[in-house]
C-alpha cells in the first residue's frame, strides 16, 4: 500500500478534541494539509485561528452527528488519509447505548464513506485505547495481542447498571473490533489499510479550546481533580490505585508517523510511557519545587503498589521514538493547567 507523505491532505475527525488538536498541529508541522471535522462553526473557527500560521493548509468541515448514517460522506472526498479520533469520551454515560452506538457507528460509518466516496484514501489511523486491551488475567502485563473481552460481557449482563468506565471500555473495544472486521470483510474492494493506536491515560498540555475547568477533557479533569487543593482530598485508596499514562504530544506523533511507516499496516500499537499512581504524581511534583496548591496526599504510599504494565516496545521500535517520562508528563501537565489558572 502506498504511504502517505507530505504534502498529502489528511482528514482528522473530531479535530477540536484533546488528542485530535495535537494531531492536527503535528501534521501541519510535518507539512501536511489538514481538514478537520468539528461539530460547530465556533469550534472550527477556534482551530482556524490556532493554526493561522499555516494559512490555507488547515480547513474545517462541520459534522454535527457522527452517529448519523453517511455523516462523513462529504468530508472524506479528496483526502489521502484519515486520522479517525472522533468518539465519545465519558465515564458518566447514563446507559450503554449512549456511548457505544456513536463509537461503533462513527468508526464503521467513516470506513463505509471512504469505501464509497474516497478511493484516494490509502491509510486510516484509528484512535483506540488501552480500554480495548485491558482484561482480567493472572499477570498484569499487556501487549497488542490482548483484547478486552470483559467489558462487552458486563454491558450485556448489567445494562444500565454497568459502571461508566466499563461502558466506555466496551465502546472502544467494540468500535475497534468493528473497524478490523470491516477491513477484513472488504479487503478486496477497498484501497486503504488500517492502523490502530491504543494510548493509555492521556495527559499533557491542552491546545484545544478550554476556557474553564469544566471544559477539560476527561483525562485532564482527573489529573486536575487529584492535583489541586481546590478539590476535596482523596483517600489513600484513591491515590494508590494503579494506572498508566502517556503524553498527548507523543500520542499525536505516533498518529502522524503511522502514515509513512510501511510496517504499521494492519497493526495495533500500545502507546504508554509509564504505570503510575496519583500518589507517584504528587510525590514527583513536590520533589520539583514548592507547590502549596498541590496536595501532598500520603508521600511514598504508591511505591509498593502492584503495577499494570502496558508494553509499548512495539510502537517505540516501529516508529523509532522514545516517549516522555512520567516526570515530564506530570510536570508539563501541571504547568499547562496552572498557566490557564486552573
Amino acid at each position: 500500500m502506498p504511504l502517505v507523505s507530505p504534502p498529502a491532505k489528511v482528514l482528522v475527525t473530531g479535530a477540536s478534541g484533546f488528542i485530535a488538536a495535537q494531531v492536527c498541529k503535528t501534521l501541519l508541522e510535518k507539512g501536511y494539509s489538514v481538514v478537520g471535522t468539528v461539530r460547530s462553526e465556533s469550534k472550527g473557527d477556534y482551530l482556524k485561528d490556532l493554526f493561522k500560521d499555516f494559512g490555507e493548509k488547515f480547513s474545517y468541515v462541520i459534522v454535527k452527528d457522527i452517529d448519523k448514517e453517511g455523516a462523513f460522506d462529504e468530508a472524506v472526498v479528496g483526502v489521502d488519509a484519515v486520522e479517525h479520533t472522533a468518539s465519545p469520551v465519558t465515564f458518566f454515560a447514563e446507559e450503554p447505548r449512549a456511548i457505544i452506538e456513536p463509537a461503533i457507528h462513527g468508526t464503521v460509518g467513516i470506513l463505509e464513506s471512504i469505501k464509497k466516496y474516497a478511493p484516494t484514501v490509502k491509510r486510516v489511523v484509528l484512535t483506540s485505547s488501552i480500554a480495548s486491551v485491558y482484561h482480567a488475567k493472572d499477570n498484569l502485563n499487556y501487549d497488542e495481542t490482548d483484547w478486552n473481552v470483559d467489558a462487552p460481557k458486563a454491558v450485556e449482563q448489567l445494562g444500565r447498571d454497568t459502571p461508566g468506565q466499563v461502558m466506555y471500555s466496551a465502546s472502544k473495544v467494540l468500535a475497534e473490533r468493528g473497524a478490523w472486521e470491516f477491513v477484513e470483510k472488504n479487503k478486496e474492494s477497498i484501497n486503504f489499510d488500517l492502523v490502530a493506536i491504543n494510548p493509555s491515560f492521556v495527559w499533557g498540555p491542552p491546545i484545544q479550546q478550554v476556557r474553564t475547568v469544566n471544559e477539560l477533557n476527561e483525562t485532564l479533569a482527573f489529573f486536575h481533580d487529584h492535583t489541586s487543593i481546590k478539590n476535596p482530598p482523596k483517600t489513600k485508596e484513591e491515590l494508590t490505585a494503579p494506572s498508566s499514562c502517556v503524553d498527548v504530544r507523543d500520542v499525536a506523533l505516533v498518529h502522524v508517523l503511522a502514515l509513512t511507516n510501511a510496517q504499521a499496516a494492519g497493526e495495533r500499537f500500545i502507546v504508554s510511557t509509564s504505570s503510575f499512581t496519583y500518589q507517584d504524581v504528587l510525590d514527583i511534583i513536590h520533589a520539583h519545587g514548592d507547590h502549596p496548591d498541590v496536595p501532598k496526599g500520603y508521600p511514598g504510599a504508591g511505591k509498593d503498589v502492584p503495577r499494570v504494565e502496558y508494553i509499548s516496545t512495539k510502537a517505540q521500535k516501529t516508529f523509532d521514538i522514545k516517549f516522555r517520562t512520567l516526570e515530564e508528563v506530570s510536570l508539563d501537565t501541571l504547568a499547562a493547567l496552572r498557566a490557564k489558572g486552573f
